[in-house]
This record gives structure tokens, sequence and C-alpha cells, in this order.
């Protein structure tokens, strides 16, 4: 009968084992979670890279109907007399249409921008050979196009 007892009272867990699945846990917790986080950012960044996308696709269809861009510095998009975007369009899950700006620096050049605020850190960029960048966040006006343009040639 004491044996019985005896077998009973062995049946769970020891705190060693237990300490051992918490540490395990801990660790692809801890290997999880940059992952994901990385994961989230480029679905941020896709986002805004289509939306940019699509606005350079207008602005080369101005370039074809007017042999120019439109001039603007730091101009809304949405507000621009070229834009035919509908309100809303440019709206996801993590920008609206307040976000994406428009910047002419030449006659054959300009930026685009999508404002990453605290969604990104960085501001997005797009200019006229497609090529996308990314931009201090935060900074504002004529010399953050210029420096952005910069960032490009060194």
């Amino acid at each position: 009968m004491t044996q019985s007892n005896y077998k009973n009272n062995d049946r769970g867990f020891s705190l060693l084992e237990l300490l051992v699945v918490i540490v395990i846990i801990g660790v692809l917790v801890a290997i999880a979670m940059p992952i994901y986080g990385s994961s989230v950012k480029k679905a941020k960044q896709a986002e805004a890279d289509v939306a940019l996308g699509s606005i350079r696709t207008q602005l080369r269809i101005y370039h074809a109907e007017y042999d120019g861009y439109p001039d603007g510095l730091e101009a809304s998009v949405m507000d621009a007399d070229w834009s035919y975007f509908k309100e809303g369009e440019l709206c996801g899950s993590y920008f609206s249409d307040d976000c994406y700006s428009y910047s002419k620096i030449g006659n054959d050049w300009y930026l685009l921008k999508c404002a990453g605020g605290e969604t990104l850190d960085y501001d997005r960029t797009l200019d006229q050979d497609g090529n996308f960048g990314q931009a201090v966040s935060g900074g504002g006006g004529f010399w953050s196009v210029i420096i952005a343009w910069l960032g490009w040639w060194w």
C-alpha cells in the first residue's frame, strides 16, 4: 500500500522541468518578435510603395500629354489639379490620402513622398526614374526635398 501511494505522488513535473520549458518558450519568443516586427515594417513600406507607384504612373501620363511635369513643391497629391485620384483611393491600412506629396525639382525631375510619421519612422520617397528611397521623417519643406534628392547621388 505504501508503494502505490509513492507512485501516485510521483506524477507531475518538477520545478526544473518547468523552468526548462519556460526558458525554451522565452528563447522562441525572443527569436520570433524581431522577425514579426520586420514583416510588419515591410508590409507598411509595401503599402506606401504601391501608392507612390500609382502616383508616378499618373505623373507619367501627365508628362506624355503636356510634355513636362506639373509645378509644385511639397504639394498634396490629392489637392493637385493634375491628380485624378478620388478621395480614399490612396488610403490603406497604414496611410491616408493626406500622407502623399509631390515636389518638382527640375524640368524632368520630381520627388514623390509618403510621410511615414510614426508609422515608418521615415518618409518613403520615389523619384521620376522609379528609385525608392528614405528620408528622415519630420523634416519638411524645400530643404528636405533637396537633401533627399542629393542622397541618391552620394
